[in-house]
């Protein structure tokens, strides 16, 4: 059992923002594997739990086999996306490693991936709650880069605001990209999925 979450902000205020793009890699992942109709739609396909939007499914294996996935989508807001985390890993009792969390990232370029088995949240919100509620650091993260914010532009405006239209052009590859890296994590391994995407720079 495998659990993908995607970072962001409820509301349609959040939605298309720079925060949520967690939420979409999430969706197309969902679409992806065809649990859900398109990305659009996985807001009223999913089941509520967990303080979550939630869909699951499972997922065929190349060595054979197949492993359960759920994929969240946390209703909390981004400062407390931990408590739905832990309520979810409790509940089936997964262990961090088994947990893969997707977020903006402000350090890279829009367009940018970056995988990572731990470490520190960086100043991100969403990371440090669910090191709070989980216990521990050490837990697989994909970070997607949305640039710097401009000069004497604040962080928390930045990070709420909309892509640019030539951000979006790098930011939608991105989210394809970000789909086959979380493929191959759940079929391949983190090792597996950081050589081949950490090392991908086609931005």
């Amino acid at each position: 059992m495998k659990i993908v979450v995607g970072l962001g902000n409820p509301g349609k205020e959040y939605s298309g923002t720079r925060h949520n793009i967690g939420y979409e890699v999430v969706e197309q992942f969902a679409s992806r594997l065809g649990w859900i109709g398109s990305p659009d739609s996985f807001k009223s396909s999913a089941k509520k739990k967990f303080d979550a939007l939630a869909v699951d499914g499972v997922v065929q294996l190349q060595a054979g086999g197949t492993e359960k996935v759920l994929l969240l989508e946390p209703l909390t807001y981004m400062n407390l996306s931990g408590q739905s985390v832990q309520a979810a890993m409790a509940f089936y009792n997964v262990f961090p490693q088994n947990l893969m969390v997707v977020l903006d990232d402000l350090a890279l370029p829009t367009g940018r991936l970056r995988i990572r088995g731990g470490g520190s949240s960086g100043g991100h919100n969403g990371l440090k709650d669910i090191q709070r509620a989980i216990g521990t650091d050490q837990y697989p993260r994909l970070r997607l880069g949305i640039d710097a914010p401009p000069e004497r532009v604040p962080g928390k405006d930045y990070v709420l605001g909309r892509f640019s239209d030539a951000q979006r052009q790098l930011v939608d590859p991105a989210i394809a990209r970000s789909c086959g890296a979380i493929l191959t994590w759940i079929d391949q391994g983190l090792n597996a999925a950081m050589n081949q995407f950490n090392a991908d720079e086609k931005i």
